[in-house]
């Protein structure tokens, strides 16, 4: 299985950020990728408002994606804002999966309320997992925050996951780059599962001038096997990684390492 993640710097405008997404697609197709990630926040970055680029489920951006996967042959799964009116002043933080004729959509559970900021003030958390096939790997899902929660990724190897996905939109500061590293290892020794983690560009690394205030990604995106092994990590800068997979390695390395078939869960009185 070929696949791309593509590490992009989105801005706040999300017409320009479809042609970025729509260049990178193309590329990743042309390459023979049977899926291309993006990262959380690619519709429009954090540095804006969620609420001004949030549109309905199947709203233009969102029906643009579809087209677009539809045309390459391709499966899209990239961080979008979704509203409904049920949700009052508040959006969803919004992971469309697409290949132009079947199109599921995650909506961020854990949401980042912490190091100083809060998600929730602008955003309504998901309750429910997506496990979804492509290419014929039984995929998991997650977002960002959600990294640092294994339950998660545990539930989607428990569910039948053998590739887990993770787009993000990574704060900077001392130390992020490490937590980020060590947590996309983590999650994929957690689960014996591949892992994608793609993460918004570093901006100061395109000459994009830093933004105070909610995150705008530090690069490194990275694709670790079910054992642990970084096979290919992204820089800071923009970059489209296309690496190939094995999932037969998934079955090699539950048989090595069952730590799925060893689980005894523990409750403390």
């Amino acid at each position: 299985m070929r696949v791309a993640l593509a590490q992009i710097t989105s801005g706040p405008e999300p017409a320009a950020n479809l042609t970025l997404l729509t260049s990178q697609a193309e590329e990743a197709a042309a390459a023979g990728a049977a899926v291309v990630v993006f990262p959380e926040a690619t519709m429009s970055w954090f540095a804006t408002n969620p609420r001004h680029a949030a549109e309905p489920v199947d709203g233009p951006w969102s029906a643009a994606v579809v087209a677009i996967a539809a045309r390459l042959g391709i499966t899209v799964v990239v961080g979008t804002f979704t509203r409904t009116e049920q949700d009052g002043d508040r959006v969803r933080n919004t992971l469309l999966v697409t290949d132009g004729h079947r199109t599921s959509r995650y909506d961020k559970i854990h949401l980042f309320d912490a190091f100083g900021q809060r998600e929730s003030d602008a955003v309504v958390p998901g309750t429910a997992p997506l496990l979804e096939t492509i290419d014929g790997v039984r995929t998991g899902l997650a977002t960002c925050y959600d990294l640092r929660f294994p339950e998660l990724y545990k539930g989607h190897a428990l569910a039948g996951a053998e590739l887990i996905i993770t787009p993000a939109s990574w704060g900077a500061g001392p130390g992020k780059v490490e937590m980020w590293r060590t947590l996309a290892i983590a999650r994929a020794l957690d689960t014996t599962c591949w892992h994608l983690a793609c993460g918004q560009a570093d901006p100061s690394a395109s000459g994009i001038e830093a933004q105070a205030g909610p995150p705008t990604g530090i690069g490194h995106s990275m694709v670790v096997s079910p054992l642990g092994e970084v096979v290919a990590e992204a820089g800071a800068g923009p970059e489209l990684l296309i690496v190939d997979i094995d999932p037969d390695a998934v079955v090699q390395a539950r048989e090595s390492l069952p730590v799925l078939a060893n689980t005894r869960l523990i409750h403390a009185d």
